[in-house]
C-alpha cells in the first residue's frame, strides 16, 4: 500500500536487554496483576482502574515474534492491546467520579511505579508485535515535496469526501440498527471519552511555532478550558442520548482489538517522540478525514435513534476538523518540512498510511462483528449437524471438556479458529455484546466464527460443556 518513490530501509530493530523466554515471564507477571483479573460483571462501572486481559490466555501465547496481517485480528492480538493501553494510559490522570476512598487501593496500584516499571520493561516487545506488521504492508518510495504531498492528501480527502461511509451502511442494514449503532459507539469510546490524550503528549518540550499551531488543534479538542464544550463531554452527552453509559472503559470488555489497536497506534507514534513525524502526518489526515466521518455518522444516529439523540459532538466537527486539518498542514506538517527538510516527508506519509490501514481494518472488523450478531441466532443449526457428524465418528476434532459454576469471574475473548460450544448439561450463555446473548442448555451447540469477539457465563449452579477446535 502506498505512495509513491524514496525507498527507505526499514528502521532498525532494537534489541531487547532480556531473552524471549525471560520477557515471557515479565509479560505474565504483568498480566497476573490483579487489577487485570477478569471482573464479576460485563460492564465495568466507575473504576478506571479495573481492565481484564485475560491472565490464562496469555499464558498460552507467544508474544515475542510479530503478527502477520493475517494475524492482527486474533487471540495475540486482543491481548496484546489490551496490555498496551493499559501500559500508554498509565501517563493519564483517570479518577472515578465516585467513592474514590473505595477505590484508592486501585488508584494506587495502577499508578504504582512497580506497575509501570512492568509496563516499560515489555512495551517494546508487546508494540513490535502488533505493529511490526505494518512495515511490510506500507512501502513509501520516491522523491517528494511539500506540494507533492499536499496534493496527495488532498486526493486522500476528496475520494473519502465522495465516498459513503461502508461502517454507517452496515449499521443501517443490521437485523437490529439500534444494537448495531451501539456497537460502534462503544468502540470509539475508549478514545473519544479521553479524547486528544494521545495527541497531546506532542505538545510537549520545546521546538518552535509549530508546537503552538499543534497546540490550538489540541486545545480545541479541550474546549478552550470550558468543561461543557470538551469534546469528551459532548461525547458522553451523546452515549447517554444512546442508552449507555460514559464512564471510562466501562465497556472494556466489549471493545475490538482493531478499536484498541487504532487508540494505540496514537499513543505509539505520540510516545515514542522518534516517531514525532509519523504523528503528525497520522494527525493531519486524521482530522482532515473526521469531517466528513461525522457528518455521516450524525445522520446515521438520527436516522437510527430520531429526535432523542443528541449528535452535537459529531456535528461540532463538521467544521472544526475541516479547520484542523487544514491547520495540520499548513502550520504544522508544511512548516516542519520546511524547517527539517525533506528528508522527514517518507516519515509523515508513513504516517498517514498507517493510520488509514488501521481504520480500514478497523471499520472490517466491526463490520464482522455486527454480521456475527445478526447471525448467532442462526449458528445453533449447523452446530448441531457438526456435532452429530462427530458423534458418528465422521468427524476428528480436538475438544476439551470444561465443568464451570455460576458466579466465575468472566473474560471476553477471540479465538484463532472457529469453535464449537456444545453443552452437555446446565445452562450457559455466549455473550456477544454488552445488551446480546444466546442461551445454550443441555444438548444445544453453537458455532462461534475464528476471530468474532464473545464470552461465556454461567447461568446454572454448574454446567458442563465441550469446546472443539474447527480449524480446517
Amino acid at each position: 500500500m502506498v505512495a509513491s518513490a524514496l525507498n527507505l530501509a526499514a528502521p532498525a530493530v532494537t534489541r531487547s536487554l532480556f531473552q524471549p523466554d525471560e520477557i515471557k515471564k515479565l509479560i505474565e507477571l504483568y498480566a497476573a496483576t490483579p487489577l487485570f483479573h477478569n471482573t464479576p460483571e460485563w460492564i465495568i462501572r466507575d473504576n478506571p482502574y479495573r481492565r481484564p486481559v485475560n491472565s490464562t490466555a496469555v499464558q498460552q501465547l507467544d508474544f515475542n515474534t510479530p503478527l502477520k496481517r493475517a494475524e492482527i485480528l486474533g487471540a495475540n492480538a486482543l491481548a496484546a492491546h489490551r496490555m498496551l493501553l493499559n501500559i500508554y494510559e498509565t501517563d493519564l490522570i483517570f479518577l472515578p467520579a465516585s467513592d474514590f476512598t473505595g477505590k484508592r487501593n486501585d488508584f494506587a496500584s495502577y499508578y504504582s511505579n512497580d506497575n509501570k516499571l512492568l509496563g516499560e520493561l515489555i512495551r517494546p516487545t508487546l508494540e513490535a508485535h502488533v505493529f511490526n506488521f505494518l512495515k511490510d504492508e506500507i512501502n513509501v518510495t520516491g522523491r517528494w515535496s511539500v506540494e507533492a504531498l499536499r496534493s496527495y492528501l488532498q486526493s486522500i480527502i476528496a475520494k473519502h469526501e465522495q465516498s459513503e461511509l461502508e461502517i454507517c451502511n452496515a449499521v443501517l442494514a443490521s437485523a437490529d440498527p439500534e444494537r448495531a449503532c451501539r456497537s460502534l459507539l462503544i468502540q470509539v469510546a475508549g478514545d473519544f471519552l479521553s479524547e486528544a490524550s494521545a495527541s497531546s503528549r506532542n505538545i510537549l518540550g520545546k521546538y518552535g511555532e509549530i508546537q503552538s499551531e499543534l497546540f490550538k488543534i489540541v486545545i480545541d479538542d479541550y474546549g478552550y478550558g470550558v468543561h461543557p464544550a470538551k469534546h469528551s463531554t459532548l461525547f458522553e452527552n451523546t452515549l447517554s442520548t444512546c442508552g449507555l453509559v460514559s464512564d471510562v472503559h466501562a465497556y472494556w470488555q466489549f471493545y475490538l482489538s482493531s478499536s484498541l489497536a487504532l487508540n494505540n497506534y496514537y499513543h505509539y507514534v505520540s510516545r515514542d517522540h522518534s516517531k514525532y513525524f509519523q504523528a503528525i502526518g497520522a494527525i493531519a489526515v486524521a482530522e482532515a478525514m473526521f469531517s466528513h466521518s461525522c457528518r455521516e455518522i450524525s445522520k446515521m444516529l438520527r436516522t437510527v435513534f430520531g429526535n432523542t439523540v443528541d449528535t452535537y459532538y459529531f456535528d461540532e466537527h463538521f467544521h472544526i476538523d475541516a479547520h484542523h486539518g487544514r491547520m495540520a498542514f499548513d502550520y504544522v506538517v508544511a512548516p516542519a518540512i520546511a524547517k527539517h527538510g525533506d528528508g522527514v516527508i517518507p516519515d509523515i506519509v508513513r504516517g498517514m498510511e498507517e493510520l488509514q490501514l488501521l481504520t480500514s481494518i478497523s471499520d472490517d472488523d466491526l463490520k464482522a462483528q455486527i454480521a456475527f450478531s445478526d447471525a448467532v441466532g442462526s449458528l445453533k443449526i449447523p452446530a448441531h449437524q457438526i456435532h452429530q457428524r462427530i458423534l458418528k465418528g465422521r468427524l476428528r476434532k480436538p475438544n476439551a471438556i470444561h465443568v464451570e459454576n455460576r458466579g466465575q469471574s468472566l473474560v471476553t475473548q477471540v479465538l484463532d479458529q472457529d469453535k464449537l460450544y456444545v453443552v452437555e448439561s446446565g445452562s450457559l450463555d455466549l455473550v456477544i455484546g454488552h445488551d446480546q446473548s444466546v442461551r445454550l442448555d443441555g444438548g444445544e451447540a453453537i458455532v462461534v466464527p475464528r476471530e468474532r469477539l464473545h464470552g461465556i457465563a454461567v447461568v446454572s449452579d454448574e454446567c458442563r460443556y465441550q469446546t472443539y477446535d474447527l480449524e480446517n
